[in-house]
């Protein structure tokens, strides 16, 4: 109801302003709310979750509105992208709303304070699972990619609750050709050398998920679903924002540059979810994320294979009251 009254304010002005005030309020007045949270609990990659409705990564990048967006009801949180080192982004303006289409086009390019930052603020105890999403900065070359996702992987290893490689995407230049199967077992391998050094120096074992574009060629599918058997990945999350605009041709701000998100993500992501839960079945959970704004579109991953979900663009067109709701419904 409070959303309903606070929307055209919030749609009214630039899009990346209304996400920074909406959330800086959220987080100031958060002690002045009650815990809307359900408890459904489930179990996915070896952790319990105290229900299985997420927030998607790119919401809260540096971990400053944790305890705020934790007061909506979410199971659990994927923070970031984060990179090593932080970095601006690029220029704005870079997200543009298509309300015809329930849909964003964001461009932020992983605009964010740097891992240190994150770890430093996702210290606090919690009652959540905290997801932590990691890339690599713009700067650093293809061919030293790893370096970065390693050098982030260590650095929030001590507090996330799993974490979650980003290799999909749009906004860093390159980047999504890490998914091309070469690179990407490169990727992995080095990535699961330096879990199993941290397993043994820490004592403790991280869950490691790896996102993936909606953009794929359908025919990699089968060699990626080896490589996430191989090296020991614990879940998929599929799916992440579109260079495609045929579902939005024609409408304002459909030329710009970027990921499209929302509902004209819906069929994409639906497609990346059930041609991977025919490889993988239940052998490695799959997060679904992308166009889910209802109960019955949630209700519909689920069936079609998905064992967690994430909102993002939905939350910003139909408010927090879309978590419970589709917590109920399940």
């Amino acid at each position: 109801m409070l959303y309903s009254l606070v929307k055209p304010l919030l749609f009214a002005v630039d899009a990346e302003l209304a996400h920074d005030v909406s959330l800086e309020m959220l987080q100031q007045f958060h002690r002045l709310l009650p815990s809307r949270r359900i408890d459904k609990p489930v179990r996915v990659m070896g952790l319990d979750f105290p229900n299985p409705v997420g927030l998607a990564a790119g919401l809260d990048k540096n971990g400053d509105y944790l305890d705020g967006l934790a007061r909506l009801g979410f199971g659990f949180i994927e923070a970031g992208s984060v990179t090593p080192y932080a970095q601006p982004g690029n220029p704005q303006p870079r997200v543009f709303r298509l309300r015809g289409a329930h849909s964003l086009i964001n461009r932020m390019g992983f605009n964010n304070k740097g891992a240190d930052y994150l770890v430093e603020r996702a210290r606090a105890s919690r009652d959540f699972r905290l997801g932590i999403n990691i890339g690599k900065n713009a700067g650093t070359p293809l061919a030293r990619a790893l370096d970065d996702y390693r050098a982030g992987f260590e650095k929030v290893y001590p507090v996330a609750d799993y974490i979650a490689i980003n290799v999909s995407s749009p906004n860093t230049p390159g980047l999504r050709d890490l998914q091309n199967e070469g690179a990407l077992e490169n990727l992995l391998a080095g990535l699961d050398q330096t879990r199993r050094r941290l397993e043994d120096e820490q004592g403790y074992r991280r869950p490691l998920a790896l996102k993936l574009s909606p953009d794929l060629d359908g025919a990699a599918i089968p060699a990626i679903a080896g490589l996430l058997h191989r090296y020991r990945v614990d879940a998929l999350i599929a799916t992440n924002t579109t260079l495609a605009r045929d579902s939005v041709a024609g409408q304002r701000h459909a030329e710009q540059s970027g990921g499209l998100s929302g509902v004209a993500l819906r069929e994409r992501a639906r497609l990346l979810l059930t041609e991977f839960y025919r490889e993988l079945g239940n052998d490695i959970p799959i997060i679904s994320v992308g166009g889910i704004d209802s109960a019955e579109e949630a209700r519909w991953r689920f069936d079609a294979g998905a064992r967690l979900i994430q909102l993002y663009t939905g939350l910003i067109y139909r408010g927090p009251g879309l978590i419970n709701a589709i917590i109920r419904s399940i």
